[in-house]
């Protein structure tokens, strides 16, 4: 909703001026910037009013929520708990905080029982404008030594903004909401560790999770998916289904991968090598470290150093170091030849395993490593064939993420920032050419403007799991900087050198985060094709013994992953066991199916489908596309 505001008249003002009811609306956005209902206008100018179906009025309501948890732990802690910073995130927000003796998640409750008394007396939330001097004498006095830190190091500002609400102060740009009985449903969810500012050298603090809604059912479907989400967490279903493992003696954010997640790992690399040949891609393998020259040519060196692992010294005294990006890799194969137009688009793809050096607080299982393996590839072609390579990447890429289960997706369109690289006409025709594939493979698309990387702009896919969140994984980033850097060339129809344009793309993105995501995705319950183990025999005794393992011979020829469980438990243990293992078909065999020569199945989430052939079995299950 839009509404005149007139000169010097605030917007709440304005809203009662034209009789519309305050308590709908969560905030204003003047002249773009958004703004609290308190602000004051300059000039009469049109206003948009957020209501709060709008995604920006849930991050106003999530910050101010942070501010009240900061100002429950401030009455509850006193100057044992010292504030640094609280932002709102994807799930709700945080707030860092220094305390003199660490808090445990059994005292969350009560710090949320005095959000609530908070939020009943009604604090109005006020926003004020000062010299940074007059904020750090502020601070000081409050004993708030973080925020005096922040003021001195990191804000450039002279002038600078605090919020106000009773007693509480603290140091923030807003916008937030009007009062703090706008805030009615919230939870805390969490604590975790945290280095201040992020830095493994600095003082670790304690980050207190929460979120909050404005609605009741909302909050309650949140935490239903939350505790839902930790029934799949990735790295307790691996540990259970004997998938990978992560030993602190090899290294943090390093993976294992044990023999049942290596076989789902290499039936995904198989398919997957099988879908880009049919498309035209040739595999290469490259190595894992490079001469330091490498990476210096590249720009790496000097825009990435602070994830790379540190230089290492030969007897040769040449440097050597471990590779963060496959690309320059696939550049020099580029470069083995002269090429032809003829040649172009050259499509090379490699599961290339990079090493990252991310800080520990950020490891996290599977999803955020140090060294991972990704289905990386880089396309080197003429720029008038990129709007014809970006629906073929399209396509294949819904049809991949399809195959495995993800089927809505959030597609961004990432374009041309200040500080770019290149010829401005190429950039424009690559935009174009972007723009117009999407379309034309018919998907829906936000542009987020000026996001692309220097060196061209890209489009991110993020897919949806069955918990409704979003995984960012296919990326498709066009590359006008690197094949300059390179001076890489084909020969033309004019037989004079052109620099190609490179394509970075990644479908799955890494295999452990993938793998990761699918964990969570599925529960653990794979689809048959992917499982590592398909089915399981049990016989009932060990007099059928010698059949069992003619039918696991049987089944074994026509390439199904098949176990059999010939231990001296009983049939009810051993068909707990395999649920627990989450088996898709168990094969039970007794006295009836060895004198019938068949075999009885029951299929995991249905039950028993009673008694069929081996042939059958593979009919049934095995043999459709």
């Amino acid at each position: 909703m839009r509404i005149i505001v007139k000169k010097n008249t605030t917007i709440i003002e304005a809203i009662k001026e034209n009789n519309l009811n305050i308590d709908y609306f969560i905030a204003a956005v003047v002249n773009d910037k958004t703004v609290d209902l308190t602000y004051k206008v300059q000039d009469t100018t049109e206003v948009e009013l957020l209501t709060q179906k709008d995604n920006r009025s849930l991050e106003i309501l999530r910050h101010s929520t942070a501010h009240l948890m900061a100002q429950a732990i401030k009455r509850i802690y006193k100057n044992k708990a010292k504030i640094t910073i609280g932002p709102p995130v994807d799930i709700g927000f945080y707030y860092d905080i220094d305390f003199e003796t660490p808090i445990s998640e059994q005292d969350l409750p009560i710090i949320e029982e005095e959000m609530k008394k908070i939020t009943q007396e009604n604090l109005p939330i006020q926003r004020k404008e000062l010299t940074k001097q007059e904020a750090i004498k502020i601070f000081e006095e409050l004993d708030e030594p973080y925020k005096v830190i922040m003021l001195k190091e990191d804000i450039p500002e002279e002038i600078v903004s605090i919020y106000q609400q009773g007693e509480f102060i603290d140091l923030c740009r807003g916008p937030h909401l009007i009062s703090t009985s706008k805030i009615k449903h919230f939870k805390l969810l969490s604590i975790s560790g945290a280095y201040w500012k992020g830095n493994e050298k600095n003082k670790m603090l304690q980050r207190i999770y929460g979120t909050s809604f404005f609605t009741q059912e909302e909050l309650e479907d949140f935490i239903q998916k939350r505790e839902e989400a930790k029934k799949r967490d990735h790295r307790i279903l691996g540990k259970q289904l004997e998938l990978f493992e992560i030993d602190p003696t090899i290294g943090s954010g390093l993976i294992i991968w044990l023999p049942k997640g290596e076989k789902i790992g290499f039936i995904i690399e198989e398919f997957l090598r099988k879908k880009l040949e049919e498309n035209n891609y040739v595999f290469v393998r490259t190595p894992h470290i490079a001469n330091s020259e490498l990476w210096k040519i590249s720009g790496h060196l000097d825009v990435y150093n602070q994830y790379m692992f540190p230089i290492m010294q030969t007897d040769e005294k040449q440097e050597f170091i471990l590779k963060p990006m496959n690309c320059p890799f696939h550049i020099k194969v580029f470069q083995s030849k002269t090429r032809s137009y003829k040649e172009l688009p050259l499509r090379i793809a490699e599961y290339g395993t990079v090493y990252r050096y991310e800080k520990s607080g950020v490891l996290h299982g599977l999803l955020r490593v140090r060294g991972f393996t990704q289905d990386d590839a880089h396309i080197f072609c003429t720029p008038e064939q990129i709007e014809n390579e970006i629906i073929n990447l399209i396509n294949l890429t819904k049809e991949i993420l399809t195959k495995f289960g993800f089927e809505n997706y959030n597609v961004y369109l990432s374009t041309r920032p200040e500080n770019f690289v290149g010829e401005i006409e190429i950039w424009n025709l690559a935009e174009e050419s972007l723009k117009k594939a999407l379309e034309k493979s018919n998907l829906e698309y936000k542009i987020n403007e000026g996001e692309g990387a220097f060196y061209g702009p890209k489009i991110d896919i993020e897919i949806t799991d069955a918990l409704g969140r979003n995984w960012q994984c296919s990326t498709i980033q066009l590359d006008f900087n690197l094949p300059q850097k390179f001076n890489i060339h084909y020969i033309g129809p004019d037989n004079q050198k052109h620099t190609p344009v490179m394509i970075h793309r990644a479908i799955l993105g890494s295999f452990e985060r993938f793998f990761g995501i699918l964990i969570e995705h599925y529960k653990g319950d794979f689809p048959l094709w992917l499982a590592p183990t398909q089915a399981v025999i049990l016989p009932i005794s060990e007099k059928f013994l010698e059949y069992s393992y003619q039918i696991l011979n049987f089944l074994k020829s026509h390439n199904l992953r098949v176990e059999l469980d010939d231990g001296a438990e009983k049939l009810n243990y051993k068909i707990r066991k395999a649920e627990t293992q989450k088996i898709p078909l168990m094969i039970i065999i007794g006295k009836k199916e060895q004198e019938n020569n068949t075999i009885s199945v029951r299929q995991k989430g249905i039950g028993d489908i009673g008694q069929i052939t081996p042939k059958e079995l593979i009919n049934k299950f095995f043999n459709n596309p």
